[in-house]
């Protein structure tokens, strides 16, 4: 994987957590309470976007809105300035996979698939969340891909419990993607999360044998993040250097939940029915 395209998205290899167990930091129950409250403001500011957006508003727009609510609940966006990025979200729409850079040229259009992603650093800790809006009306093809997006995350959080892999997170996403008959994006991962926007471990969403197939732990916090295209699994950068797009320009979606491993289950931290 290159590692310059996949910075919001995966882990880098400087930016270590300063307590690990093989590299994978274990949160104490005052840090679980902490990374709730980051959590919980992106959960606020994507649900607040998503009634918000409309055809005509630009990309600008919304990042500029979800910039002032950030700081506005005492946070500090993630994204912005992380290794360079000028955005406080991505925002991808339609063939752009990941890392779309916000921009006032960008008008948002009736029919759009929409991404956005954002993260929220409080207190010392980050939330961090994507989801696929369907702007006005959408082809068929285009619903049944957001469908299938954000049931796929919900199938690899299913997964998640102490005791459990990260290849059953894996697994159970890439069944149902290839049930469904769409694709998987293999050039991003999910990630950790925490006092860092990226730790480990990369959280796979399709079977590999690339990575160690670490157990889950309590205390453990993952950002899940499927990223399904309509066509072509495969992506390539723009002359930007961040956003990617699919190759054949079929559709992409994409959803992301920061998530606590639990001794019995989960808790989904960036649940944007609980704000």
């Amino acid at each position: 994987m290159n590692i310059l395209s996949n910075l919001l998205s995966q882990p880098t290899q400087n930016n270590r957590p300063k307590r690990q167990r093989r590299g994978i930091e274990i949160k104490s129950p005052r840090e679980i309470e902490i990374m709730r409250q980051s959590a919980k403001i992106v959960a606020t500011v994507l649900k607040e976007i998503s009634e918000l957006v409309q055809p005509g508003m630009t990309t600008a727009d919304l990042d500029a809105y979800a910039e002032k609510r950030i700081r506005e609940m005492g946070a500090t966006p993630s994204f912005k300035g992380y290794h360079g990025f000028p955005g406080s979200i991505c925002s991808s729409i339609n063939n752009e996979v990941v890392h779309g850079i916000p921009s006032k040229k960008k008008v948002i259009r009736s029919g759009d698939v929409l991404k956005v992603d954002t993260g929220a650093y409080y207190e010392g800790f980050h939330g961090d969340s994507c989801i696929t809006i369907a702007v006005g009306e959408v082809t068929p093809e285009a619903a049944r891909l957001i469908r299938v997006a954000e049931e796929a995350l919900y199938k690899g959080i299913e997964q998640v419990k102490a005791g459990n892999y990260l290849m059953d997170i894996a697994g159970a996403i890439e069944d149902h993607v290839k049930a469904n008959k769409l694709t998987v994006v293999e050039d991003f991962t999910g990630h950790g999360v925490g006092r860092n926007l990226h730790e480990e471990p990369s959280v796979f969403n399709f079977r590999t044998h690339d990575m160690p197939n670490v157990k889950l732990r309590a205390g453990m916090t993952l950002a899940i993040e499927p990223i399904l295209n309509a066509g072509s699994k495969y992506t390539r950068i723009l002359a930007d250097r961040w956003t990617a797009v699919t190759v054949d320009n079929a559709l992409s979606a994409q959803f992301e939940h920061t998530v606590l491993v639990t001794e019995t289950g989960y808790e989904i931290l960036t649940d944007r029915s609980l704000v």
